[in-house]
């Protein structure tokens, strides 16, 4: 006679193999990643900062427009049709981790609500435009420039 398993063995099954283990590992590899990313926007927003003042804040504008290029040239260059095939743990580590610290729109927010209550209204507004303009065509130059690198 044959021992009846129970329907939902083959989750337990799957849950050793590809559960907590992978998982945790996702978020080690993602904080080690923001760490990074985070890290290096202090050292640029400092250095940005000490090249072109404190009167508005260009170095979260260079900060955000550079991740925006990251994410977009690695996003479609390690994409299914990119050049280089890599894993779902090195795409996190890079897109969410690194670009996740890495990019500032809570601080972008905060210094464009100073800018307002400081009655720095054109220099919010050209923050605001700047910021979301500059955004798009940065991870719109990073996709092209993926695109053109693929074979």
């Amino acid at each position: 006679m044959t021992k009846k398993r129970p329907p939902w063995r083959w989750y337990l099954r799957r849950r050793r193999k590809f559960g907590l283990r992978g998982k945790v590992e996702s978020y080690f590899w993602i904080g080690i990643g923001a760490a990074l990313g985070g890290m290096a926007r202090f050292w640029l927003s400092d250095v940005v900062g000490a090249i072109a003042g404190e009167a508005f804040p260009m170095g979260t504008l260079v900060i955000n427009v550079l991740g925006s290029f990251v994410i977009g040239l690695f996003a479609t260059i390690t994409g299914p049709d990119g050049r280089f095939l890599v894993g779902t743990l090195s795409r996190q580590f890079v897109m969410i981790g690194i670009c996740g610290g890495f990019t500032t729109f809570s601080s972008f927010s905060l210094q464009t609500l100073n800018l307002v209550n400081e009655g720095a209204w054109l220099y919010a507004g050209l923050n605001i435009c700047a910021s979301v303009a500059l955004c798009l065509l940065a991870v719109w130059i990073g996709h092209a420039a993926a695109v053109y690198l693929n074979p």
